[in-house]
């Protein structure tokens, strides 16, 4: 992965405390800003968005990120870029090492919250 195409900056979320909706009352599950990063946001190729909707996954794409060790991602926490949310479906390490970037497949959309 060149380092260019990680050109989009992103908020990598953990699930937080349950908070009360001010417009509907209703408890929500918070989110907590575990840090920030660069990444590559690729979505699914035409032939592999096919077979996802075939097998019935929810996962649109991958996003691609350099390996930091004191940053423990895992498929409970999300990425946010906008108003964009992607849902962490797992976690995959680079086939080499396994310490130099890791891509995550994503699924879009709000996960209760």
């Amino acid at each position: 992965m060149q380092a260019g195409k990680l050109c989009h900056r992103v908020t990598i979320e953990r699930p937080g405390n349950e908070e009360q909706d001010p417009d509907s009352g209703a408890m929500v599950k918070g989110w907590v800003e575990v840090g920030k990063a660069w990444m590559a946001i690729e979505p699914a190729s035409v032939r592999a968005f096919m077979a996802a909707q075939a097998a019935q996954s929810e996962v649109k794409g991958q996003l691609v990120m350099r390996y930091r060790p004191a940053l423990q991602v895992d498929s409970t926490m999300r990425v946010r870029k906008g108003n964009t949310i992607y849902n962490i479906e797992g976690v995959l390490p680079d086939n080499r090492s396994g310490r130099e970037y890791l891509t995550l497949p994503y699924s879009e959309g709000v996960n209760d919250g």
